[in-house]
């Protein structure tokens, strides 16, 4: 249970209202050119952060044979060799908790300088900052700091904290602050609880990302989480996952069980979705049914996903949007970004 009077003396000047925001609040927002694409889902990962993984036996992240090499010379190189002209860094899952919650304030706090430094000397780059979740406390104050102070393009957050869904009312102070500051909350996946036991010994983004996503997406809508926080801007990964498929079935259920009120595919087209995996053939269309193009938007997933994949990536797109109803995705994509960013 959160101690409401703790939360808000930890904010202290800063308010939850949103009204007595800086005038000086720094901009870590890209400067993207003109018609280029813009890339809202890319990861960084700071030296520091990644001792602080491994010193915690994080060693394969999420199942995954091993960490990747990142720089923000790396970064440039392949967005330049795709032809990206923007991007938005994060840091990806596992996220900056560990186990400890001072450890993970602590984290949080200097992912998000790093960032807002890094960006400050690459006009082609913005950031997402890191929340120690399920710490709300610690995260309530690290995303006010950095929306308001440092400047970042919204916060990024993992689909599931610790086993805590993003619907959960203990959430409620964070989402308050943030919706106060119609900010951008990047939900990435992470490993569900007890992965193990489902995953069969395979790495989890490959499959259980894409069942997460749609778990804590259907936790907001059927809890009226969306409806409660309306000017938070939400944005999922990897097109939704399986959350297209699932939204009919998911709506069948609401009525039958009563689950909640809301229309589970009327508040999808209020979200947002990043073609960052494999949308062609078969996904983009599904996607497109359930949302449209207006709420679509590019993602690399750079560096998890490596140079040569992005650039596959980009050529299947470039082959198999417009039949699968997206034509000129690039274009379309980046334009949904700018709005989505207010670039």
């Amino acid at each position: 249970m959160i101690d409401r009077r703790t939360l808000l003396g930890a904010l202290g000047a800063a308010t939850l209202s949103g009204v007595a925001l800086s005038a000086a609040t720094a901009s870590a927002s890209p400067t993207p050119a003109a018609g280029g694409v813009v890339d809202v889902h890319s990861h960084m990962v700071p030296d520091f952060y990644l001792r602080e993984a491994l010193a915690s036996g994080i060693v394969f992240p999420d199942g995954m044979p091993k960490w990747p090499s990142w720089s923000v010379t790396e970064h440039l190189q392949m967005m330049d060799r795709c032809g990206i002209d923007s991007a938005i860094v994060s840091v990806s899952s596992p996220g900056v908790h560990f186990g400890d919650d001072a450890e993970a304030a602590d984290l949080a706090r200097r992912v998000n300088d790093f960032g807002a430094a890094t960006v400050a000397g690459q006009p082609r780059l913005g950031f997402f900052a890191s929340l120690p979740l399920p710490n709300v406390v610690d995260s309530t104050v690290e995303a006010v700091r950095a929306l308001d102070v440092l400047g970042a393009d919204g916060v990024a957050v993992m689909s599931n904290a610790g086993g805590m869904y993003l619907g959960n009312a203990v959430l409620a102070p964070l989402l308050a602050a943030l919706d106060a500051r119609s900010a951008v909350v990047f939900v990435h996946p992470t490993s569900p609880p007890n992965v193990a036991a489902v995953s069969l010994g395979r790495p989890a983004p490959m499959i259980e990302f894409l069942f997460d996503t749609a778990r804590t997406v259907i936790d907001l809508i059927l809890l009226g989480v969306v409806d409660r926080f309306p000017h938070i801007r939400w944005v999922f990964t990897h097109g939704g996952g399986v959350l297209p498929l699932l939204a009919d079935r998911v709506d069948f259920f609401r009525t039958q069980v009563g689950l909640g009120t809301p229309t589970t595919p009327d508040v999808l087209q209020r979200l947002w979705f990043d073609l960052a995996g494999t949308p062609v053939p078969r996904q983009l269309p599904a996607l497109l049914s359930a949302v449209g193009p207006d709420r679509l938007v590019y993602g690399s997933d750079f560096c998890f996903t490596p140079i040569v994949a992005v650039q596959e990536q980009l050529r299947s797109l470039d082959a198999g949007a417009a039949d699968g109803g997206l034509e000129n995705w690039r274009a379309v994509t980046s334009d949904n970004a700018r709005r989505l960013l207010n670039l």
